[in-house]
């Protein structure tokens, strides 16, 4: 991974730390109309390891950058969990929902960067 934004790294490291899988970094910042600087997409694959998925970040980023997450969806159901960071959103998904709604081609003049999963 290229950027250095602590925040970011810190998103990311949470999501390896628990294995999750196809991990996606969307940078939006400079791109008119979007609502944050970056998106990070992932996905488990249960309903179980969605939770951890974010129930991780939010302890990574909680220990390395001190911050919490301004809002976070979907922990009922653990299908499709969104955390609001401000400058930053992920979304952590089950794969058929990833497929179904397909947020990672959005925007087409966004920078897209795969990050390697841990195995």
């Amino acid at each position: 991974m290229k950027e250095k934004n602590p925040l970011l790294l810190s998103i990311i490291e949470g999501i390896q730390e628990k294995k999750g899988k196809n991990i996606l970094t969307i940078k939006l910042k400079g791109i008119s109309g979007a609502i944050c600087d970056y998106f990070v997409i992932c996905e488990g694959n249960s309903p179980t390891q969605v939770s951890a998925l974010a129930e991780s970040v939010e302890e990574v980023v909680q220990k390395k950058v001190n911050e919490s997450p301004i809002r976070v969806q979907g922990q009922q159901r653990a299908e499709w969990i969104g955390m609001d960071y401000g400058d930053v959103i992920v979304h952590i998904f089950l794969p058929e929902l990833r497929s179904f709604y397909n947020i990672d081609l959005l925007w087409e003049d966004a920078v897209l960067e795969r990050v390697p999963s841990v195995e």
